[in-house]
């Protein structure tokens, strides 16, 4: 398999995930939720700075369907994720490959061990 299939498929297979399978997950708290809720912590809680934002909430703002508003939001996920990691990964491999141009550059300047003792 190359690579390249390699990230095609894990894509596919994130996006499909993230926009149909992600509808099915559990309404239910999770077991932090519960705790929480069980001894009175969450009492206290108030609501998040980005509850207005387009994404908040599991859902596009503006779209009526829940189904298709959380499967457009973990698409959308998906794809942030995917540009942001990629930028970074690409921006790190860059600046790795000109730095191991300059590692070989030095090496060339400095005499081997073997011409010095010669």
């Amino acid at each position: 398999m190359t690579t390249k299939r390699f990230f095609v498929g894990f894509l596919l297979v994130s996006l499909v995930l993230a926009g149909i399978v992600s509808y099915y997950a559990s309404s239910d708290p999770d077991g932090l939720e519960k705790v929480a809720a069980d001894k009175g912590i969450s009492a206290k809680e108030k609501d998040h700075s980005f509850k207005d934002s387009p994404l908040g909430d599991y859902g596009v703002k503006g779209v009526g369907d829940a189904r298709l508003s959380g499967g457009l939001s973990g698409v959308i996920g998906v794809g942030v994720v995917l540009l942001v990691g990629g930028g970074l990964f690409w921006g790190v491999r860059r600046r790795g490959s000109a730095g191991a141009d300059t590692a070989t550059e030095q090496d060339e300047k400095v005499p081997s061990e073997t011409s010095r003792k010669g």
